[in-house]
This record gives C-alpha cells, sequence and structure tokens, in this order.
C-alpha cells in the first residue's frame, strides 16, 4: 500500500478515536481515501475573504458573472448562469443537501432524533454504489444480496471493485420475503471472516417486492444479531425506487430501512442510496445522494465528518463534481410547494396500472404459463416462466409479437409496467402466454 497522506492520516485517527469499528469497515483504498487542500478548498478560503481579485477557479467571467454562451444562455430562461453552468462543489450544493436531508426526515420518521450524516450529492444512485464500493470492498471482500437482483450490481462489485457476490433465495415458498434465509446466509458468511458488507434493495428491481414491516424488522434483528457476535457489517440500502409504495396483497413498510438500522449498533453502518433519479421522475439529471448512518450515536458527528471528507475524496479524484444544473433544478422543485401534490399524482398513475397488472397476471387463464412473484411497489413485476427458457422466449417475443421484456434469468421475466398504459396491461400478458404455448408447441 502506498504511503498515506497526513490528511488521509488524520482522519483515519479520527475513525479510530470515534469508531474504530468503521475504521476496520473501509478497503485499503478507503483508508487512503482523503479531501486535499488544494484549488479546491482554497477557492472556497477566496470566496469568503478574496473582495477585491478573485482568480482562483478555473471558469471563465464577465464582469463578475460567469461567461456563457448566448446559445446556451438563452435555452436556461430564469436560471443564472451561475447556478447552471459553473462548478458545484464536490459533495454537493449545501441548499440541495440540506432540503434532501429534510426530507429523509419527513418520509423516514424512524430517523427523526438519530444521528446521521448530511447526504452528498452523486451522480445518480450508480455512482453512488460504486463509491460505497470504493469505501468498503476490497477484491475478495463479500458482498451478500438476494437472488433477484439487478444486473448491473455484478459490474460495479465484482467487476469494478473485484468482490464477490453471495446470494440468499428471496422469496419464501408460500410467499413473501425469506427473511430467515437471510440470516442464515448472512451468519454463514461470516463465519472466518471479519468484515461483511450487506446490499438491500427495497422495492427491489427486479422484483417490485417492498417488505412488510414484519419482514423490515426482521432484516434489522437479524443485522443487528450478527454485529452483536462481533462481525463488522455494513448494510448498503438501494432505495431507487423509494416512495413507490401500492400496497398489493397486503400493506408494505413505508420508510427505508435505513432508519432501522442507523444507531442500532456499533459494528453495524447503515449507507442509504437514494435520489430524484426516479423519486422525482427526472432519470437523465443523474442525481442521487449518499448518506451515512453509524451505529455509535455518541460519534456519529466525528465519523460522518471523516466519512464525508474521504467521499469528497472519492468523488473529486474521480469525476470532481456532479453537474450544476441538474443540482439546481432538483433544488428548485423540492423547494415548490406543489411538489407532494405533484409526485402523488404521479405515483397514483403507477399504482392504478400495478393493480391492473396484478388482477391480470394472476388470472387462472395463465396458471399454466407462469407464476407471479409478490411485488407491490417500484417500476417492475417478475414471473416465473413455465416449460420454455425465459431467453428464448424473449427473443421469441421480439420476432413473433414485437413485444420487448427482460429475462433475468433462464426461469425469469420481468415485465416493466411503469412505461405501459393501462390499457396496454391485458394485451401484453395475452401475447406473453400466446408465445410460451407457441414455444411449448414447438417443442
Amino acid at each position: 500500500m502506498s504511503k498515506l497522506n497526513p490528511i488521509a492520516q488524520s482522519l483515519n485517527e479520527q475513525l479510530e478515536k470515534a469508531a474504530p469499528e468503521v475504521l476496520g469497515m473501509l478497503s485499503e483504498y478507503g483508508r487512503r481515501l482523503y479531501f486535499p487542500k488544494g484549488i479546491i478548498s482554497q477557492t472556497a478560503e477566496a470566496k469568503q475573504k478574496a473582495t477585491r481579485f478573485n482568480a482562483t477557479i478555473g471558469i471563465a467571467t464577465e464582469q463578475g458573472v460567469p461567461m456563457t454562451l448566448p446559445s446556451i444562455q438563452s435555452q436556461l430562461g430564469d436560471v443564472s448562469a451561475q447556478d447552471a453552468v459553473t462548478y458545484a462543489p464536490p459533495p454537493g450544493r449545501p441548499g440541495l443537501r440540506d432540503a434532501w436531508r429534510q426530507k429523509l426526515l419527513a418520509e423516514n420518521p424512524s430517523l427523526v432524533g438519530k444521528s446521521f450524516g448530511q447526504p452528498i450529492v452523486t451522480n445518480a444512485i450508480t455512482h453512488g454504489l460504486a463509491l460505497a464500493g470504493e469505501l468498503f470492498l476490497d477484491p475478495g471482500d463479500v458482498l451478500l444480496l438476494p437472488d433477484k437482483l439487478w444486473g448491473n450490481y455484478r459490474l460495479t462489485f465484482e467487476v469494478h471493485h473485484g468482490a464477490e457476490i453471495q446470494t440468499f433465495p428471496f422469496y419464501k415458498a408460500e410467499g413473501g420475503m425469506d427473511t430467515d434465509a437471510f440470516a442464515s446466509r448472512l451468519s454463514e458468511l461470516a463465519e472466518g471472516r471479519d468484515k461483511v458488507v450487506a446490499l438491500l434493495n427495497f422495492p427491489n428491481n427486479p422484483t417490485g417486492y417492498m417488505p412488510t414491516e414484519a419482514e423490515g424488522d426482521a432484516l434489522a434483528a437479524a443485522l443487528e444479531a450478527q454485529a452483536e457476535k462481533g462481525t463488522k457489517l455494513v448494510v448498503l440500502c438501494d432505495d431507487a425506487y423509494f416512495g413507490l409504495f401500492y400496497h398489493l396483497g397486503g400493506r408494505s413498510m413505508t420508510e427505508s430501512l435505513f432508519g432501522k438500522l442507523t444507531g442500532r449498533h456499533p459494528n453495524l453502518l447503515a449507507v442509504k442510496l437514494d435520489g430524484a433519479t426516479k423519486e422525482l421522475f427526472v432519470w437523465g439529471l443523474r442525481c442521487g445522494f449518499i448518506t451515512f448512518g453509524p451505529g455509535r450515536a455518541d460519534s456519529a458527528a466525528e465519523v460522518c465528518e471523516a466519512l464525508d471528507a474521504k467521499t469528497r475524496g472519492a468523488i473529486r479524484g474521480g469525476i470532481s463534481n456532479v453537474p450544476q444544473l441538474s443540482q439546481t433544478l432538483v433544488e428548485r422543485t423540492l423547494a415548490n410547494p406543489n411538489l407532494q401534490a405533484e409526485r402523488d399524482e404521479k405515483c397514483e398513475t403507477l399504482r392504478v396500472r400495478a393493480e391492473r397488472v396484478y388482477e391480470v397476471a394472476n388470472r387462472d387463464e395463465y396458471a399454466d404459463s407462469w407464476s407471479v412473484y409478490p411485488f407491490n411497489s417500484g417500476y417492475f413485476m417478475l414471473v416465473a416462466v413455465k416449460g420454455v427458457d425465459a431467453e428464448k422466449l424473449r427473443v421469441h417475443l421480439l420476432d413473433e409479437h414485437q413485444v420487448g421484456l427482460i429475462a433475468t434469468s433462464a426461469t425469469d421475466i420481468r415485465v416493466a409496467f411503469s412505461c405501459l398504459d393501462v390499457e396496454d396491461v391485458e394485451p401484453l400478458f395475452a401475447a406473453l402466454h400466446q408465445a410460451i404455448q407457441e414455444l411449448e408447441g414447438q417443442g
């Protein structure tokens, strides 16, 4: 390992004093990370004191405002050049970070009164996941996920970070999440290991499942029990589809698991990954957040300060900062008094679609073609097809029926009802059923 920078060493010493178990969770790269006292910090100081001339930052100005091309400025409406084309701070716009924190507290009452970090702006959730990998994963480290998982996790954690993904069965045979399987697999993986990283994605992609309150409590209890045994646990809460809860087949949780885990045990560090991407329906703005929930309440501020600095260093060394214009638009949207009503309207549109999918996909006439995995939230639902290979079915649907679906395994087909109008639901599943029958006939 290369020699530690004195700033990195100081951050590590801060963690060692405040929460030595968190220092033990860091990867080798995480231990080396720091935020340099260079151009960025010198420029920040100049903004406060250089009232005469400020020649610090690498942008071009005219009469004290950012230089812009008229062809760009004319498209910005009432957004100033300062809020559109300049560099944002590596951890994000302060106002946006404050606003997202307030949103977390409003939507997750279990966080109220708990000590957790200020959200750090990421280039959407995929970037946040990569940052978490940089901070906490070394090659060969184990990452526990459900067997129903988003395929991009493999690129991020196995290919990029060299970690080893292990899985547990997501569903029980009788329906619902198999929290016992999670606890058992967690215990198995912890044998002979000092640290395990777990990733729980709710509502889940590809299944569209959000745990019940009892299932969420069981997951948190299993993690606490393993932490109590001495295993250092980093729990990544991928909340990409947070807020899109439809309560199909029964009521689900409506809070993030992050709230149940923050401050729960010194050996347990919760990391929340979320963003405007799906919650505000602005996928291409690439504006997400990473937030740390330490296990020790009494030293959480010091832990979050150190992790914030290391994350800023990772952002600075990777992408420098998230686009200013995206952050400005999200910050202004969060301040709009009509926002909640607008979100409720879109969520209701998706709920109506999900209800229609729930009714149609579970019809008895389709029982010989597939079984439906439980779903109640988000954008997706998943079926286990019978008698045919899912990939062959996917291609057949494209070639013969002009229907596009995703094969996530040899047996499973994912349907994104988020991009289906209500009237499209019945003909889509009719086409899926017909395609299965056609393939079975060829066999």
